[in-house]
């Protein structure tokens, strides 16, 4: 059993919070400025401590944010209320360290890398040693480098460990508290991927169909290899733009919850999805024409260019929503090699400007039922809701047109053999970008409204009426 005489030395990444602050301010100082990329390897020739120091000057945490270990930090807590010294022992710059222990105001000191030596395995063990004593303080860590510390604690607590970890630390000191991690990473790294996401690509179909080739066999399996390609390359993106928002994600309601916001899944496990994903994605491309190529080339530039700093840009982020979604079809229309419909493009550039416009309404509301002034890390604020609302009604309305004119096109006639039926698609679409803004303006509008169309059951009644309209009118 543990005695409330010995002091407690708890380690930091991983242990108190679920994460690592040199991974989490890597990824904030490149937010900050991706050409900082540049100058990481050049800091780590001079020695990991360097590194994080170099790191740490530059990158202000919101510390009250991180994801700490809620049941570990409660233990502390009563530990600390029992009459415990508690140290913060960690390999972390110690600029970072001393923030978060101002933050919880629970430890009796810090100790941590200094801007030369860096304090992890050995040289935590030693430090330790020399402050306390061999065998004289408990250790709290989760990592097998926390091996050395616990080869020379009195007792130890593991936090996350897997079973191997820890029965070598019980083989070296006396473990009396263990902390288990109940969560998934497999469903972690799922969630990460955002597949609820891909059914967005079902627009690379939408070529396939309007030139009535549905019941094409190679056409169909182009069009499922450009799916297929699509989800993973979009998939790289989402982990990417998780990673560079997950600050401003966890001052969010719903996105803090995120496997990366969170702490379920650690950061460095986005470092090696990115580059997997997206060369899985470019190589099924390779069997694909090469203007699908081009369109898919263009579609991950624009994505990373929207993650890294477009979105922050008022309107400008919402057109580029709306090219995203029309990137699609023109790529859906390069896979199958049918010729593209100017119609087609209008529409929906139209209509998926409309729906980006709805997606940052539906975020002013949320900020504006919190009580907060704007979204974190967006350019809008809570007075350019009425602005939204008219521009995306507005934009919405000019879809209804152009699909209007368009079945007004004398063209059509050679295309349907009731061509005069497709009419009735005026009204339901009307009738349905209407609600989707009175749904937004009422604040019952999913963040996400392509999501909210597929879920929505009302909008899946229109849909396939829209569907027998057309189906009929062939």
């Amino acid at each position: 059993m543990h005695q409330p005489t010995v002091p407690l030395c708890v380690d930091l990444d991983g242990t108190l919070i679920h994460g690592d602050l040199l991974l989490e301010t890597c990824v904030a100082l490149l937010r900050k400025n991706p050409l900082y990329l540049f100058a990481l390897p050049w800091w780590l020739l001079h020695g990991k401590a360097y590194l994080k120091a170099q790191i740490a000057s530059r990158v202000l945490l919101n510390h009250a944010a991180l994801p700490f270990h809620q049941e570990l930090l409660q233990w502390l807590n009563d530990e600390k209320r029992d009459g415990r010294h508690i140290w913060l022992c960690t390999a972390s710059n110690h600029r970072l360290a001393e923030a978060v222990a101002s933050h919880l105001q629970l430890f009796d000191g810090v100790l941590a890398s200094s801007d030369t030596q860096n304090l992890s395995g050995r040289q935590k063990a030693d430090m330790l040693v020399a402050k306390f004593g061999s065998r004289a303080f408990d250790y709290c860590g989760n990592d097998r480098v926390d091996l050395h510390v616990w080869s020379v604690s009195r007792g130890g607590v593991v936090v996350n460990a897997d079973i191997g970890l820890e029965q070598r630390a019980r083989e070296v000191t006396d473990v009396y508290r263990t902390f288990t991690s109940h969560r998934s990473t497999a469903r972690a790294i799922w969630a990460a991927l955002r597949p609820h996401q891909w059914a967005k690509n079902v627009l690379l179909f939408v070529p396939l169909a309007a030139a009535h080739r549905v019941l094409d066999f190679s056409a169909q399996a182009n069009a499922l290899l450009s799916f297929v390609a699509f989800c993973l390359c979009a998939s790289s993106v989402y982990v990417l733009n998780d990673m560079l928002d997950v600050e401003a994600d966890r001052q969010h309601p719903r996105k803090s919850t995120r496997p990366f916001a969170s702490g379920v899944l650690p950061l460095s496990t986005g470092f090696v999805l990115i580059p997997l994903l997206l060369l899985t994605s470019a190589g099924l491309s390779m069997l694909l024409p090469g203007p699908f190529r081009l369109a898919l080339a263009t579609y991950y530039l624009l994505t990373l260019a929207y993650t890294l700093g477009i979105k922050k840009i008022v309107i400008i982020d919402v057109i580029c929503l709306a090219g995203l979604y029309t990137i699609r079809i023109v790529a859906g229309a390069m896979a199958v090699a049918v010729p593209l419909s100017l119609w087609l493009l209008l529409f929906s550039l139209f209509l998926f400007l409309s729906l980006a416009l709805v997606k940052r309404f539906a975020e002013l509301k949320v900020m504006q039922h919190d009580g907060k002034l704007e979204a974190a890390g967006r350019g809008y604020r809570l007075d350019d809701l009425g602005l939204l609302e008219s521009l995306g009604t507005g934009a919405g309305y000019m879809c209804v047109l152009v699909l209007a004119l368009y079945i007004n096109n004398p063209a059509v006639e050679n295309l349907y053999r009731r061509p005069e039926l497709l009419w009735a698609l005026c009204p339901l679409l009307l009738y349905w970008v209407s609600r989707v803004w009175v749904l937004s303006h009422r604040g019952q509008m999913h963040d996400d409204p392509v999501m909210f169309a597929l879920r929505d059951r009302v909008s899946l009644v229109l849909g396939a009426l829209a569907a027998l309209v057309i189906f009929t009118a062939a």
